[in-house]
């Protein structure tokens, strides 16, 4: 049995100041940090998302291109491959991140499961292929990848937690019914001080 972090998309494009910023992101990435440097032997794997997308098509629709975006399938160009805005948050430490995971490659992607890392290797295999059961989320945004994500690995037989000091959502109202949606799914929520201080006084 082993537990992994979910790092969700802790990018430029998606904080403060980028193509679709989050208000409270660079916070997000900042309190990341801090929690792995204060726990830095708590999680046995760290896998971080980023969405990784073509720069020479609309990616499946998701891109609004030449129309006006809807902010629910559509978006403004974000996160294109090899640009700032696709880089992780530079108050966010990945030193010790296990697996980077990329998606959203010429498709629409919100959840961590719909991407691979570099070498092919899928998040669903790399949960049974490293004894993963519990998985902790953090990242951004609540109401999308954050929401996907974990529904997904919930889907896939996992524990779920979400430190929810460490995640920032798009609007409050669909960011608290994500939430909701999650607790009904089985996730359990928490401040990380709380859930994974706890955890490792029980270690």
């Amino acid at each position: 049995m082993a537990r992994a972090l979910f790092i969700i998309d802790v990018q430029n494009d998606f904080t403060e100041g980028g193509a679709l910023g989050v208000d409270g992101g660079a916070a997000v990435a900042a309190g990341i940090s801090q929690l792995l440097a204060e726990h830095p032997d708590y999680y046995d794997d760290i896998l971080a998302s980023r969405d990784w997308h073509d720069p020479d098509n609309d990616n499946g629709g998701h891109f609004a291109r030449p129309n006006e975006p809807d902010y629910v399938t559509t978006w403004p160009v974000h996160c294109v491959a090899g640009t700032p805005g696709a880089e992780y948050h530079p108050a966010l430490t990945t030193d010790s991140v296990s697996f980077h995971i990329r998606k959203g490659q010429g498709k629409p992607a919100y959840s961590i499961f719909e991407g691979t890392t570099d070498a092919g290797e899928s998040v669903g295999d790399l949960l049974i292929e490293r004894g993963i059961t519990d998985v902790d989320l953090v990242g951004l945004a609540t109401d999308h990848c954050v929401r996907a994500s974990a529904l997904d690995a919930i889907e896939h037989g996992q524990h779920v937690r979400i430190l929810i000091d460490l995640i920032a959502g798009v609007a409050p109202e669909p960011s608290e019914r994500a939430l909701a949606e999650l607790a009904h799914a089985g996730a359990e929520l928490g401040a990380s001080a709380v859930l994974v201080g706890q955890r490792e006084s029980e270690r």
